[in-house]
């Protein structure tokens, strides 16, 4: 792990030369071209003035440490984790019946600014009357599980089958995703299809960019977005190396839903979404999925998601060998309802939901966590 860590400290700094050397070379092309006129002095004041912009640019860009739990500055650990396959701890909350006298395993996979506290919240009565065991984690960098910088769609699949192992879920298990934590869900179909039981996904957020969403009803429908998320979303995927500097400068448009400014078209969304500003729970909520560190959390969550997918698309997967359910409100103000429709169509094996006069969150809509784990549980490749 020591040499993976050294590693990945001599490509950062690798890669920091290169750009520095980039924004040299950039200002010299740029001095031989408009300043052939020039004195040597003028010229070389000139090169050292971009040099040090150069270097403070660098300086202003890279993220800074982690702090991971259980390390020295870092925040306590109160929650039990389990060992991944590399070394990383995954914190993890459990619900429903005990694990010994569950029918089913249930594996949650929160959003966006989410923690291992989050859950479909289906009702304590179902739970017991199915023989459910839900287990939700934080995922990587999230709350109290370790950052992992080479995370991926890939290492989203395999987190969660490690957590399985750990716990001791058996040979196969169910699966649910709830908005950018379905890209997990996307990712499990991909890499460890012979895990699963059953996925559903709630809202799974959508990348623009993927190849196989119709490009003229993407670019419109991106242009519908808050600029400031445009924006972020243009970084995340053509710089992401610059995303940490740009969500924290104040004078460029950035995310409204990292601060929660952008109103909701659905009136339940929109409702909670000011409740949670008014009475704290928004910025607490992001206290404790950020306290190791927001480049590894929010920001690290939205290169994935955003990112360049070069492995696979949620359209180039073929069919799996269990039931995938897929949930989504018409009234969704942060993942656009026609371009869902396009995906599961396209893929022809998902049973989509679409849900009238349903928002984005939909944990929160009365009796939906019902409805979902019974339908999830009750498809006939589930039992």
């Amino acid at each position: 792990m020591a040499a993976g860590a050294a590693s990945t400290g001599n490509w950062s700094r690798a890669t920091g030369a290169m750009r520095a050397a980039m924004v040299l070379w950039v200002c010299l092309a740029y001095m031989r071209g408009v300043c052939e006129d020039w004195s040597p002095l003028r010229l070389l004041v000139l090169l050292v003035a971009a040099t040090l912009v150069a270097r403070w640019f660098l300086n202003a860009v890279r993220p800074p440490p982690s702090t991971p739990c259980g390390t020295p500055g870092g925040p306590p650990v109160t929650a039990p984790r389990v060992r991944l396959r590399d070394g990383r701890y995954l914190a993890y909350a459990q619900s429903g019946v005990s694990r010994d006298r569950a029918r089913f395993k249930v594996v949650y996979s929160h959003g966006f600014s989410g923690s291992r506290m989050d859950s479909p919240r289906a009702s304590q009565e179902l739970l017991e009357e199915l023989g459910v065991y839900m287990v939700a984690f934080d995922r990587a960098g999230y709350g109290e599980s370790d950052p992992d910088p080479r995370r991926s769609p890939e290492s989203a699949a395999l987190d969660i089958q490690d957590l399985a192992d750990a716990l001791g879920l058996g040979d196969k298990f169910h699966l649910v995703c709830s908005s950018l934590g379905s890209h997990a869900g996307w990712a499990a179909v991909r890499y460890i299809p012979h895990r699963l039981a059953g996925l559903a996904m709630m809202a799974p957020v959508i990348n623009y960019r993927w190849r196989g969403l119709p490009r003229g009803l993407a670019r419109q429908l991106y242009g519908r977005q808050p600029v400031g998320d445009q924006w972020s979303l243009r970084v995340a995927y053509y710089a992401p190396w610059l995303l940490h500097w740009w969500m924290s400068q104040p004078w460029l448009p950035t995310s409204t839903v990292v601060d929660g400014s952008a109103p909701f078209p659905n009136a339940l969304d929109e409702k909670n979404r000011v409740m949670a500003l008014s009475n704290g729970m928004f910025h607490s909520r992001a206290r404790l999925a950020t306290q190791q560190g927001v480049q590894e959390s929010f920001y690290r969550d939205m290169t994935v998601m955003f990112g360049r997918w070069t492995d696979f698309e949620p359209t180039d997967l073929e069919k799996p060998p269990f039931p995938v359910h897929l949930f989504q409100g018409d009234e969704d103000g942060v993942v656009p309802v026609q371009l869902q429709r396009h995906i599961c169509n396209k893929l022809g094996w998902v049973s989509y939901h679409e849900l009238p006069g349903a928002g984005h969150f939909l944990s929160a809509v009365p009796g939906l966590g019902d409805r979902i784990l019974s339908t999830l549980l009750s498809s006939p490749a589930s039992a």
